[in-house]
């Protein structure tokens, strides 16, 4: 199911809902379904189709009109509508951010920092992936991109433990799940001690993010940055 029927979807489930098709047997006609969401009849009637084909709802035609009952499946996915809208009004931060920046060349010292074997296993373990040995370096110029990464310090993140070896020192590493470009999961990661100043975000990937996105310095990227829960 693609989003765009997705929420085609939930927005017919969320009428029926209305009209009484959550608790109990509602008796709906298409007519009147179609008026309610301001559609025609006949697409009134495609949308009930397609619920009852994706098990959303039960449904008897009869000739006063369909008794439609929302199923179990479809009750869940009303409920993680609801969760995602308190999400929304109820938390400080809203769900997601996005930033544009300039892809460049950076130090090269993400490569020396991801391949060390106690920063790798937390980010398998927390972050779901085994970073690609680099990062993705994006250049913040827009007034709001950079006062929007300031805002995401007070974000709660996933942290990354430092630890000690006998040279010296590793600091902690706080990620913040992300989506570039639309197309490849992985996560900004903002480390405790970095060269870099707030115009610049990191981000790690379990692939080349370069050679996948065909990226070169000076190319513009989008970041979806998600609230952690």
């Amino acid at each position: 199911m693609t989003e765009k029927h997705k929420w085609r979807h939930l927005c017919t489930l969320f009428k029926l809902a209305e009209m009484g098709a959550y608790k109990r047997t509602a008796k709906i006609s298409t007519e009147y379904l179609a008026d309610k969401i301001g559609i025609s009849q006949q697409t009134a009637s495609r949308y009930l189709i397609e619920l009852e084909r994706d098990g959303w709802i039960r449904r008897i035609i009869t000739v006063e009109g369909c008794l439609i009952k929302i199923t179990d499946s479809g009750t869940k996915e009303l409920q993680k509508l609801y969760s995602n809208l308190r999400f929304i009004f109820e938390t400080p931060y809203p769900p997601s951010i996005t930033l544009e920046g300039t892809v460049f060349t950076g130090l090269g010292e993400g490569a020396y920092y991801l391949l060390k074997d106690h920063y790798r296993k937390q980010f398998i373990e927390k972050l779901g992936f085994d970073p690609f040995p680099g990062t993705l370096n994006l250049k913040l110029t827009g007034d709001y991109d950079l006062r929007t990464h300031i805002e995401l310090d007070a974000y709660p993140a996933i942290e990354i433990q430092g630890f000690k070896n006998k040279d010296r020192t590793f600091g902690l590493v706080k990620c913040f799940p992300a989506t570039v470009a639309n197309r490849v999961r992985g996560a900004v990661v903002s480390a405790l001690r970095s060269h870099y100043d707030i115009s610049v975000i990191e981000i790690v990937a379990p692939v080349c993010l370069r050679k996948r996105l065909n990226l070169e310095d000076g190319k513009k990227v989008k970041v979806e940055i998600l609230a952690c829960p």
